[in-house]
C-alpha cells in the first residue's frame, strides 16, 4: 500500500475482534510514532500500554463521568460497568502524553509532535491490518483516568488510542476537497 492509499484507508473502529494486541505490534506502532517530527527533538512522548485491569480502571472513570448527566441512579451505575467492562475487552489501549515544558512554546510544540505521534500509530496500524480509535476530551484531566493509565504529576495526556484488527471498515465520510480550504498568497 502506498502511503496515500494508508490515509485513505485509516478510519475510527468502533468494534474491534477479540484479538489481542500482541506486544510485537505494539512496540512497532511505538517505533513509528517516536519517529514524528519533534522541534528541538525534546522526545516529549510518553506511552502507557494499558493492560486488561488499568483498561478496565480508566473506562470506569470515563463511565462515572458519563453517569453524572443521568438522573437515574440505577442507570447510571449500569452505564458505569457498561463503559468499564467494553473498555477491559479492548484489544490494546494506548494513553498518549507529554512531559510538560516550563516554556509554553516548547509546550506547544510538544503538543503538535505528540499528536502527530498518534497519527503515525493510527497510520501505521492500518499498515499492519490494524484498525484505531482515538479519543481525546475532558477526561484526560480526570484525576482517576490519569491514575488507571500511570501517568506521572508532570504529564499531560493528549489521547487514547484504541488499537485492534477491525471487525469492519466503516465506509469513508464525505470530506470537501482540500482546495475548499487553499490559499494561494503571491
Amino acid at each position: 500500500m502506498t502511503i496515500p492509499e494508508i490515509i485513505e484507508r485509516r478510519r475510527s473502529i468502533k468494534k474491534f475482534a477479540d484479538r489481542a494486541v500482541s506486544r510485537e505490534e505494539i512496540e512497532t506502532l511505538l517505533e513509528a510514532a517516536i519517529l514524528a517530527p519533534n522541534h528541538r527533538l525534546t522526545r516529549p512522548w510518553r506511552f502507557y500500554v494499558l493492560g486488561p485491569e488499568s483498561r478496565y480502571a480508566y473506562g470506569s472513570a470515563l463511565g462515572e463521568r458519563k453517569a453524572r448527566k443521568l438522573p437515574d441512579a440505577e442507570a447510571a451505575r449500569t452505564l458505569r460497568e457498561t463503559v468499564a467492562e467494553e473498555h477491559r475487552r479492548l484489544p490494546g489501549m494506548i494513553a498518549v502524553a507529554i512531559a510538560q515544558s516550563d516554556n509554553p512554546e516548547t509546550r506547544e510544540e510538544d503538543y503538535a509532535a505528540a499528536m502527530m505521534a498518534v497519527q503515525n500509530i493510527a497510520l501505521t496500524a492500518v499498515a499492519l491490518g490494524l484498525g484505531t480509535h482515538i479519543k481525546t476530551g475532558g477526561v484526560m484531566d480526570d484525576a482517576a483516568a490519569r491514575a488507571a493509565a500511570g501517568v506521572g504529576e508532570n504529564e499531560r495526556v493528549v489521547a487514547i488510542v484504541n488499537v485492534g484488527e477491525p471487525v469492519e471498515l466503516p465506509p469513508p465520510r464525505k470530506r470537501e476537497s482540500a482546495t475548499a480550504f487553499m490559499t494561494f498568497r503571491p
